[in-house]
Parts: C-alpha cells; sequence; structure tokens
C-alpha cells in the first residue's frame, strides 16, 4: 500500500513540541488578558521624588503650566510642580490647557538632574 509522506502524521517528539508550544501560547494570551484586566493603576505607584527611574507612576493634580516644544510636537507640563513630558506621539489628540486636572500613568526619569514623568500612551492620561 502506497502512503502519501506530504501528509503523514506528526512524529511523537513533533506532536509534544507542539501541544507544548499551544499550552505555553495560551498561557500567555491569559496572562496578558489578566494584567490588562487589573489596569495601570494595580502596577503604579504614586510619585514622589524619591521614586526610582524607571517605575511606573501614577500622578494627580493639577496643569499648572503647560509649554509646547521648539518642535511645537512635544508637550511639557508642570502638573503640581513635576514636569510632566508627553512626546509628540502621545500628545495626538489629547488636548490640555493650564488649570485642567489630570490623571496621568508615566514612567519616571531623571533629566538634567531631575525626576520627570515620561507618558508612553496616549490613554495614559486624563482628564479627572
Amino acid at each position: 500500500m502506497y502512503q502519501d509522506n506530504v501528509g503523514s502524521m506528526l512524529t511523537r517528539q513533533e506532536r509534544n513540541a507542539f501541544i507544548l508550544l499551544a499550552l505555553v501560547t495560551l498561557s500567555v494570551v491569559a496572562g496578558f488578558i489578566m494584567i490588562e484586566s487589573f489596569g495601570k493603576s494595580f502596577f503604579s505607584t504614586r510619585f514622589t521624588r524619591t521614586t526610582a527611574d524607571g517605575t511606573l507612576v501614577l500622578l494627580e493634580g493639577t496643569i499648572d503650566k503647560l509649554i509646547v516644544t521648539k518642535t511645537g510636537a512635544d508637550l511639557i507640563l508642570d502638573v503640581n510642580g513635576t514636569p510632566v513630558f508627553i512626546p509628540a506621539s502621545s500628545a495626538r489628540g489629547i488636548s490640555l490647557k493650564s488649570g485642567d486636572t489630570v490623571r496621568l500613568y508615566g514612567i519616571v526619569q531623571t533629566y538634567r538632574g531631575e525626576k520627570e514623568i515620561v507618558i508612553q500612551l496616549p490613554g495614559d492620561i486624563r482628564h479627572v
């Protein structure tokens, strides 16, 4: 009897590897969904001047000053005395002005010796 090798079954090792890969993929997807359902508030801490660089933080407050950079695309906010940098890619579609009360999530970094918060995504800053 002739058997076509093109459509033959996987070997036992290939089948086990495929099953293992499928289980890992399902685990990663389930983990992502679970983490997304918690939101950033679950993983962030309140910003302080001693917060380490690279930390995801939450800051709520009033915009005291808003500066558009010389390139005209990036924004720099002063929120309760804390500098907040919003790159052009995250600033699109955001309508902000001095006096607005905001809640924002960002990553702490030190720029020219001063702690600031860098916004990563447009949805990371909201009016309160």
